[in-house]
């Protein structure tokens, strides 16, 4: 996760919108980058930044769910506040369900804003949490070596060390050694840590159980 203060984006056509909502985001100490179009945005975006964008739903070219969409298209996790001049009551509904974090009335209140700030970074912040833990997770159990994943597979279903080994063909105290030798790659210090680490590393690698008991 990027160490850098959390950054906030505004996208919006109107200059006077950008100039105005780039002093106020200021104020609160925030860092503030602004963009006059999507093409500039996405020229100048940088996805390791944490932060939010403040984009207008109703812009020529490209409209600010439009934006949100292409976000999504590229993996990128920016949250986002939606502004608009209109009460449209369906557009937000789709801005919402492609995950906005806020929708706002233009002309903006400046807490309501401000509030929503602080929602969308903390969020960013937590998701960039969560994926570091699930790769390091991910990391670590690359570093069990087959036969190891295979008896990793019996301690997560629960079964002894005389079972693993023999539905191995090994001996319990080699299955003991290889269960020595897991934890202290994974670096835990009981099962629960283990079934814990092994389930933030399934998530960040995308592979499943293979069903295989033994």
């Amino acid at each position: 996760m990027s160490t850098d203060q959390p950054t906030v984006h505004v996208l919006d056509d109107d200059q006077a919108v950008r100039e105005a909502l780039e002093f106020l985001i200021q104020t609160v100490g925030l860092a503030v980058k602004t963009y006059s179009t999507p093409t500039q945005f996405f020229a100048e975006f940088d996805a390791e930044t944490v932060g939010c964008l403040i984009v207008d739903i109703r812009m020529p070219v490209m409209s600010g769910l439009q934006v949100q969409t292409e976000l999504k298209t590229r993996g990128m996790d920016l949250p986002i506040i939606m502004m608009t001049g209109h009460g449209d009551v369906e557009l937000c509904r789709r801005a919402f369900l492609n995950g906005a974090v806020e929708f706002l009335l233009k002309p903006i209140d400046d807490q309501q804003l401000l509030d929503a700030l602080q929602k969308a970074v903390r969020q960013h912040i937590q998701t960039r949490e969560k994926l570091a833990v699930t790769q390091q997770a991910a990391s670590l159990l690359e570093k069990l070596s087959p036969r190891e994943k295979e008896v990793l597979d019996g301690m997560l279903e629960g079964y002894s060390s005389k079972q693993v080994a023999k539905a191995l063909g090994l001996s319990p105290r080699t299955v003991e050694t290889h269960r020595a030798h897991i934890m202290e790659k994974l670096q835990v210090n009981s099962l629960a840590q283990l079934i814990r680490l092994y389930f933030h590393g399934l998530h960040g690698s995308g592979q499943h159980q293979n069903g295989q008991h033994p």
